[in-house]
């Protein structure tokens, strides 16, 4: 069979426009044959119901018109009645389609602009869901391009077969490109959006220092060596803690490489961002110690719960721990994932006298006794009323100086104390308006319930309603900056995980949930740890 040279033609323009965009050429056929349809429609009346159907290897064009096999018919445009298309196939139901060819047209210039929309319009789609689709599982890796053009400090990247941008906020302070300059970067978006797949790119996201170093090092790449959390100043400095798999390879010295190389290489490519290479600890302070790295530090206090770490450091590093503008301990901080404190030996000091002489003015005031006595208490580490109160007698009694009747005696002004103390404080909830079904939830004191009425939390439901954090705060960080919120119980030492059991424990108490209910939520938590330990990592670049 011959085929005419209009349709080798069309076959042709398929076949050049699927390379082109790099699309599969049965989508360019089939927006052939939508556009002929739409064109038909304009000749035939919009509401007739055309198929049009391209060979893809002869390049025919099939046009019929569908009617649907109803009993009785409401439009003769798009129905036919049983009968009559039984006349025409006799094994015909209700609710199939008799199909009538139509004859060959010729397109006007208004349906040959209008085929026209068609095709670029479903072409232009299906571009657009190849880009996403060949990009969307790219998300995490360095992208090479060549810049196409600067917007308003916002970098367009031609990659090719697509574009993607560089936001001003997301390029290296200081770095200028040029149309025409190769640039790399790390893909940490795509998105759908009205017009197109958006893919963002970025050279200050904490992760494109670590996917440089994986390109440079290949201990990292083949997982001998693993980078634990990664925290960076673009432009300015930056902190690395890797750790070896393999106890005969030294993770510094193999990420530095001979004489540098292997860092230069990623310093090169950063605009000479400094970089800090760190041994990663799963001791938190043997950590900390290393991220401050160059100060020299004395001695750390680990508060674990908050997540807080004092450390403190000769007068004459003070300077160096917290760097230029706060840079190295802040950078410190976002690698660990912990608040530091910094302060000089002489600070310690002076805390700990203050401390000392607050101790024993408490001692002097809540057990009626003399100097002497309140400084021995406290200088053999009591720090308050109730360890004095409730600890084994003979603790005290073997503090020289004293003996079993001194110790007996302590122990009974501490009680009687705690429990004026209490009466006081009872009568202070019960004029805040606390509730007394507070007090059967474990765990609560009743100067935490004092607290508690004074934050306008005072019956079970009002506590139920609250987030652990509202009960023991939080922290934000925000430009490398980092603020606390205090919460309700922020005055007393209670754990996130005693806040959570506590406020699950009236939620119980004011029927909200049943032990069946929180049996199942207990059941099932990886997932939602996944999903929030994959958002960290985006976020932040911590990968542990």
């Amino acid at each position: 069979m011959a085929v005419s040279a209009n349709r080798l033609e069309l076959l042709q323009i398929a076949d050049a426009v699927a390379r082109e965009k790099s699309i599969d050429r049965e989508i360019v056929i089939d927006a052939m044959a939508n556009a002929i349809e739409k064109a038909a429609k304009s000749r035939y009346g919009m509401e007739t119901n055309i198929h049009a159907q391209i060979d893809s290897k002869t390049g025919d064009i099939n046009l019929k018109r569908l009617l649907e096999v109803v009993e009785h018919v409401d439009d003769h445009t798009t129905q036919i009645s049983l009968e009559l298309a039984r006349d025409k196939e006799p094994s015909i139901e209700l609710g199939d389609y008799v199909s009538d060819p139509l004859p060959p047209m010729d397109f006007g210039r208004i349906a040959a602009q209008s085929a026209k929309q068609v095709i670029v319009q479903q072409v232009r789609d299906a571009e657009r869901e190849r880009q996403f689709e060949e990009f969307k599982d790219r998300v995490g890796e360095i992208i090479n391009g060549t810049v196409k053009r600067v917007e308003y400090g916002n970098v367009i990247v031609d990659l090719g077969r697509a574009e993607a941008i560089i936001r001003r906020d997301e390029t290296i302070p200081r770095e200028n490109f040029r149309y025409g300059d190769r640039v790399r970067a790390y893909l940490y978006d795509v998105r759908r959006e009205q017009r197109g797949p958006q893919i963002f790119l970025s050279r200050t996201h904490p992760q494109f220092m670590s996917k440089l170093f994986t390109m440079e090092v290949p201990e990292i790449y083949d997982n001998i060596i693993e980078i634990k959390s990664v925290a960076r100043d673009p432009g300015s400095r930056a902190k690395i803690a890797v750790i070896s798999n393999d106890s005969s390879i030294d993770p510094v010295g193999a990420c530095v490489g001979m004489r540098g190389s292997r860092v230069q290489a990623v310093v090169g490519e950063l605009q000479g961002e400094k970089i800090d290479i760190i041994p990663w600890s799963p001791e938190p302070a043997s950590f900390i110690v290393n991220a401050l790295q160059p100060a020299e530090v004395t001695k750390v206090v680990l508060d674990e719960d908050a997540e807080r770490i004092e450390v403190v450091v000769p007068d004459d590093q003070l300077s160096l721990a917290i760097g230029r503008r706060g840079q190295n301990v802040r950078l410190a901080s976002q690698l660990t994932g912990w608040d530091i404190d910094i302060m000089t030996e002489q600070d310690e000091s002076e805390r700990r006298q203050s401390e000392f002489e607050a101790n024993s003015n408490a001692f002097m005031e809540a057990l009626n006794v003399d100097e002497m006595v309140s400084q021995l208490l406290a200088s053999e580490g009591f720090s308050t009323v109730e360890e004095v109160a409730y600890v084994d007698m003979l603790e005290i009694a073997s503090i020289e100086g004293f003996d079993d009747e001194t110790a007996e005696e302590l122990q009974a002004r501490a009680r009687e104390h705690l429990e004026r103390q209490e009466a006081a404080l009872d009568e202070e909830r019960k004029k805040l308006g606390v509730e007394d079904a507070l007090l059967e939830i474990e765990g609560l004191t009743m100067p935490m319930l004092v607290a508690l009425g004074k934050d306008d939390i005072k019956t079970m439901e009002d506590f139920a309603g609250c987030a652990a954090d509202d009960l023991i705060g939080w922290t934000e960080r925000k430009d490398g900056e980092t603020t606390r919120f205090p919460g309700a119980l922020d005055d007393f030492k209670v754990s996130r995980a005693e806040a959570e059991a506590m406020v699950m424990a009236a939620r119980l108490k004011a029927g909200w949930v049943t032990e069946e209910e929180l049996a199942a939520a207990n059941a099932e938590p990886e997932e939602v740890e996944e999903e929030e330990q994959s958002e960290e990592v985006r976020r932040t670049g911590r990968i542990f």
